[in-house]
């Protein structure tokens, strides 16, 4: 994949994302890219839907599942703004994702390197390319706007 490419899936990312942003919740945004056709999308909802395993990547996996018609995502990358937690990271293995993507790294709970390096794992029967740091100024930025604007609202009930 070519960098314009990887900046462009990327931004689609960013654009869920911002509908997190845009609903409160964390803003993480995910796509699942198939031959260079988005083929699932995702956006944070656990606040939304009181569900802890509702992140960006789970429901742009489930997407993509039910636009390919199976569980193996055999030659598909993963696109995450924030780098995948060990659930989204484990899913992703067990999807057999080819490649995942992310932005900004998280170091209190990401999977890709951070703290646990799960998709390269040389134990497992299937590893991930890893490729990082793709618009991690963009993300980082959302992601601070977003906690500002949570301190600010606890702040004002205060």
């Amino acid at each position: 994949m070519t960098d314009n490419e990887l900046q462009f899936f990327m931004t689609e990312a960013l654009k869920e994302a911002g509908k997190a942003f845009q609903a409160d919740e964390v803003p993480v945004g995910a796509v699942v890219v198939f031959e260079n056709k988005i083929i699932g999308r995702g956006y944070n909802q656990t606040e939304q839907l009181h569900d802890a395993t509702a992140h960006a990547e789970m429901i742009a996996l489930t997407a993509a599942y039910n636009y390919i018609g199976d569980w193996r995502l055999e030659n598909c990358f993963l696109f995450s703004t924030l780098e995948p937690c060990a659930m989204c990271s484990g899913a992703a293995m067990l999807s057999r994702i080819d490649t995942i993507v992310y932005g900004a790294k998280d170091k209190k709970f990401g999977a890709c390197g951070s703290i646990f390096n799960i998709p390269q794992e040389p134990k497992t029967n299937h590893q991930i390319e890893i490729i990082s740091g793709i618009m991690e100024q963009e993300v980082a930025d959302l992601m601070k706007l977003f906690f500002k604007k949570i301190r600010q609202k606890k702040e004002q009930i205060n």
